[in-house]
Protein backbone atom coordinates (compact mmCIF):
# COMPACT_ATOMS: atom_id res chain seq x y z
CA UNK A 1 0.00 0.00 0.00
CA UNK A 2 1.12 3.55 -0.75
CA UNK A 3 0.11 6.45 1.49
CA UNK A 4 0.53 10.09 0.54
CA UNK A 5 -0.45 13.32 2.25
CA UNK A 6 -1.14 16.13 -0.19
CA UNK A 7 -2.29 19.74 0.04
CA UNK A 8 -5.98 20.53 -0.28
CA UNK A 9 -6.92 20.36 -3.98
CA UNK A 10 -8.80 22.99 -5.94
CA UNK A 11 -12.49 22.16 -6.38
CA UNK A 12 -13.99 21.40 -9.78
CA UNK A 13 -15.37 24.94 -9.68
CA UNK A 14 -11.84 26.39 -9.90
CA UNK A 15 -9.93 23.52 -11.56
CA UNK A 16 -11.27 24.22 -15.06
CA UNK A 17 -11.70 27.42 -17.11
CA UNK A 18 -13.71 28.01 -20.26
CA UNK A 19 -11.89 29.86 -23.02
CA UNK A 20 -14.26 30.33 -25.92
CA UNK A 21 -15.52 26.87 -26.87
CA UNK A 22 -12.67 25.09 -25.07
CA UNK A 23 -12.44 23.86 -21.49
CA UNK A 24 -8.91 24.05 -20.10
CA UNK A 25 -7.23 23.29 -16.79
CA UNK A 26 -6.84 26.59 -14.92
CA UNK A 27 -3.53 28.00 -13.70
CA UNK A 28 -4.54 26.92 -10.19
CA UNK A 29 -5.18 23.38 -11.47
CA UNK A 30 -1.86 23.22 -13.36
CA UNK A 31 0.03 24.43 -10.29
CA UNK A 32 -1.69 21.81 -8.12
CA UNK A 33 -0.77 19.03 -10.60
CA UNK A 34 2.85 20.24 -10.56
CA UNK A 35 2.92 20.21 -6.74
CA UNK A 36 1.44 16.69 -6.61
CA UNK A 37 3.97 15.47 -9.20
CA UNK A 38 6.83 16.83 -7.09
CA UNK A 39 5.46 15.20 -3.93
CA UNK A 40 5.02 11.86 -5.75
CA UNK A 41 8.62 12.07 -6.93
CA UNK A 42 9.93 12.94 -3.44
CA UNK A 43 7.86 10.11 -1.92
CA UNK A 44 9.12 7.68 -4.60
CA UNK A 45 5.59 6.65 -5.55
CA UNK A 46 5.73 3.66 -7.91
CA UNK A 47 3.35 3.69 -10.87
CA UNK A 48 0.66 1.07 -10.29
CA UNK A 49 -0.50 -1.00 -13.25
CA UNK A 50 -3.22 -3.26 -11.82
CA UNK A 51 -6.72 -2.69 -10.50
CA UNK A 52 -6.78 -0.26 -7.58
CA UNK A 53 -8.50 0.67 -4.36
CA UNK A 54 -8.11 4.33 -3.39
CA UNK A 55 -9.20 5.69 -0.02
CA UNK A 56 -9.11 9.47 0.44
CA UNK A 57 -9.39 11.21 3.80
CA UNK A 58 -10.17 14.86 3.15
CA UNK A 59 -9.33 17.18 6.04
CA UNK A 60 -10.81 20.56 5.07
CA UNK A 61 -9.10 23.87 5.84
CA UNK A 62 -12.12 25.38 7.61
CA UNK A 63 -15.74 24.78 8.67
CA UNK A 64 -17.37 25.89 5.40
CA UNK A 65 -19.80 23.47 3.79
CA UNK A 66 -18.03 21.52 1.04
CA UNK A 67 -19.09 18.86 -1.42
CA UNK A 68 -16.37 16.22 -1.20
CA UNK A 69 -17.09 14.99 -4.72
CA UNK A 70 -15.87 18.36 -6.06
CA UNK A 71 -12.34 17.41 -4.98
CA UNK A 72 -12.08 14.16 -6.90
CA UNK A 73 -11.52 15.07 -10.55
CA UNK A 74 -8.62 17.46 -10.01
CA UNK A 75 -7.05 15.28 -7.32
CA UNK A 76 -7.22 12.05 -9.35
CA UNK A 77 -5.97 13.78 -12.50
CA UNK A 78 -3.05 15.26 -10.55
CA UNK A 79 -2.17 11.80 -9.19
CA UNK A 80 -2.29 10.39 -12.74
CA UNK A 81 -0.01 13.21 -13.89
CA UNK A 82 2.25 12.53 -10.88
CA UNK A 83 2.67 8.86 -11.81
CA UNK A 84 0.67 7.12 -9.07
CA UNK A 85 -1.01 4.97 -11.75
CA UNK A 86 -1.26 4.80 -15.52
CA UNK A 87 -4.84 6.05 -15.67
CA UNK A 88 -7.55 6.66 -13.09
CA UNK A 89 -9.76 4.18 -14.96
CA UNK A 90 -7.76 1.53 -13.04
CA UNK A 91 -9.65 2.49 -9.86
CA UNK A 92 -12.36 -0.06 -9.04
CA UNK A 93 -12.92 0.95 -5.40
CA UNK A 94 -12.92 4.67 -4.62
CA UNK A 95 -13.82 6.04 -1.20
CA UNK A 96 -13.70 9.52 0.22
CA UNK A 97 -14.30 10.40 3.86
CA UNK A 98 -14.26 13.71 5.66
CA UNK A 99 -11.54 14.03 8.27
CA UNK A 100 -10.97 16.67 10.93
CA UNK A 101 -10.33 20.31 10.04
CA UNK A 102 -6.64 21.08 9.50
CA UNK A 103 -5.09 24.47 8.89
CA UNK A 104 -4.59 24.81 5.13
CA UNK A 105 -6.41 21.52 4.51
CA UNK A 106 -4.89 18.18 3.47
CA UNK A 107 -5.89 15.00 1.72
CA UNK A 108 -4.45 11.65 2.71
CA UNK A 109 -4.44 9.08 -0.09
CA UNK A 110 -4.11 5.32 0.39
CA UNK A 111 -3.51 3.36 -2.82
CA UNK A 112 -3.60 -0.44 -2.88
CA UNK A 113 -3.71 -2.98 -5.69
CA UNK A 114 -6.68 -5.33 -5.54
CA UNK A 115 -7.31 -8.68 -7.12
CA UNK A 116 -10.44 -9.46 -9.07
CA UNK A 117 -12.49 -12.52 -8.17
CA UNK A 118 -13.06 -14.73 -11.20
Amino acid sequence: MTTLTLPWPPSNNTYYRRVGAKTLISEKGRQYAKTVSQLCLISKVAKREGRLQVVITACPPDRRKRDLDNLLKGLLDALTHGGAWQDDSQIDDLRIVRGPIQVGGTVSIEIAEITQCA
